[in-house]
């Protein structure tokens, strides 16, 4: 099982196997190399990408094969190279049903099994055998091996641009080839898809400026331009131009390492308000129960965003549980109701009407406990921010966790919609100091030329940003990684 809030794989049974085969692809590449050292010698490490990639992608296929060993799929280990001692049974027991038909002749016992079977792809396979009269150009290269080792698909996902970038990323951060889920290849593609909008607007532009040498005046405009329309902010766009403009009269970088320079602005700017916390990890403690209370306005997308982080929860290993307590806003607790029957997580809620949300949360507490839950997952009323009396019942309802749990790690997130830009910012601005925000969910990612409020959210209130959702499905919702949001955000 793969546990998103820490990024690792809690099986065993994996950690034993797969290790061996990272070391044995890539042995002139140490791990160290891949971290630090890729922007100084970018021209050795694609090799080293390559190679790693390969190798996750192998590892998924075996971490797919041992979960679909139930069902019988006879397409992914005929098209799979290494996998091929788990389908030779199959063939076996096959090939005795058919041999008193025809023992010998192997191309009729093909035509056989194409008139019987309606798996065309499987009989397909002993092409390659019956046609070994390939050039001696062709033999004496490993271009056919290349071409089946790339050619292996699982459910869907191909060896191509989309997964490299991914595993780049990915290597990038010092993760293992031997701990990469399928899942996270599947995000990082969201991800890069749902900033495409705001990337398309920055980056072409970006680098005819910045490629151009020293910053003048001229180009200063023109880049504070292109950050404000992407909603970075004033205070984050100075910030940003000011540390550029620094390094670029100290040298004149060229387009790429001047990108890659900004990247690193970029991540500074969101990883700042990590550097006040004992901790940049943000888990659940298994050993105590986590209250995480989600507040923000009405269409932020707060209820959605809770059955996401149910269903992650879930996933992860964590028994969760949600209290129904936006009871103010009509059908509020129905739909989250909704939620918890299509992600199996029990919700605690009123039967009444304008019911105390305080109560709500008071029960919840309780069942939370009584289930041994490490999350409770809380739906306060979507308020404005200029109702005082919704605001006081936000802290009424803190009051009640503290009394009820005094021992649990509490946490106030805050749901923005990404696409309000500047006008989600002023709202954050007003909650940050009513309702103790330690967090930010950025939802609708996907939807909006203005990725760049991510930055302003940290420059300006000094808030982590916790998760973000780049989609409406139930997967797309995940953990907030500085770097991963920055190449999605600036990968030319």
């Amino acid at each position: 099982m793969f546990d998103w809030f820490r990024r690792k794989t809690t099986d065993k049974s994996q950690d034993t196997s797969e290790p061996t085969v990272t070391e044995k692809q890539v042995p002139e590449s140490p791990t160290e190399e891949a971290a630090a050292p890729e922007p100084e010698t970018p021209s050795t490490p694609e090799i080293d990408y390559l190679n790693w990639a390969k190798s996750a992608y192998k590892n998924i296929q075996e971490k797919k094969g041992i979960e679909t060993t139930e069902a019988p799929q006879p397409e992914a280990p005929a098209e799979a190279v290494s996998p091929e001692p788990d389908s030779e049974p199959a063939e076996v027991e096959a090939a005795a049903t058919v041999a008193p038909v025809a023992p010998e002749p192997e191309p009729e016992v093909i035509a056989a099994e194409v008139e019987s079977a309606p798996n065309s792809e499987t009989v397909a396979e002993p092409e390659p055998e019956t046609t070994p009269a390939t050039p001696a150009w062709m033999q004496k290269s490993d271009g056919l091996e290349k071409l089946k080792e790339t050619a292996i698909d699982t459910e869907g996902l191909e060896f191509d641009e989309n997964f490299l970038w991914s595993a780049k990323v990915l290597a990038d951060q010092g993760r293992d080839a031997s701990d990469i889920s399928l899942e996270e290849i599947e995000w990082l593609k969201k991800l890069r898809d749902g900033l495409g909008k705001t990337r398309r607007s920055l980056v072409n532009q970006l680098k005819a400026v910045v490629g151009q040498g020293p910053l003048n005046d001229e180009a200063v405009l023109e880049i504070e331009s292109l950050l404000l329309q992407a909603d970075v902010g004033i205070e984050a766009t100075d910030y940003i131009i000011e540390t550029l403009q620094e390094r670029l009269r100290q040298e004149a970088l060229p387009p790429e390492a001047a990108i890659a320079y900004l990247k690193e602005i970029l991540r500074d700017i969101l990883d700042k308000p990590l550097a006040k916390l004992p901790s940049t990890e943000f888990a659940p403690e298994a050993d105590k129960l986590n209250v995480w209370m989600l507040t923000g306005v009405n269409g932020a997308g707060k209820t959605t965003t809770i059955g996401k982080l149910a269903h992650l929860a879930n996933q992860s290993g964590y028994r969760c549980v949600i209290a129904a307590a936006d009871t103010f806003r009509a059908a509020a607790v129905e739909q989250v109701k909704v939620w918890g029957e299509r992600t199996d997580t029990p919700v605690i809620a009123n039967p009444g009407k304008n019911t105390d949300p305080a109560a709500v949360v008071f029960d919840g507490i309780t069942a939370a406990q009584a289930r041994q839950a490490q999350i409770l997952l809380v739906d306060t009323a979507g308020r404005l921010q200029n109702k005082k009396n919704l605001m006081d019942e936000l802290a009424k309802i803190r009051r009640i966790v503290d009394k009820k749990a005094p021992d649990a790690q509490v946490e106030s997130l805050l749901v923005l919609d990404a696409t309000l830009g500047q006008n989600g910012l002023r709202q954050a601005q007003v909650f940050s100091e009513a309702a103790k925000l330690s967090g930010v969910v950025l939802t609708k990612l996907d939807g909006t030329a203005r990725g760049g409020v991510a930055l302003a959210v940290s420059q300006q209130l000094g808030l982590p940003i916790r998760f973000i959702g780049a989609g409406e499905g139930i997967e797309d919702l995940r953990p907030f990684s500085s770097y991963e949001f920055v190449e999605a955000l600036l990968d030319g």
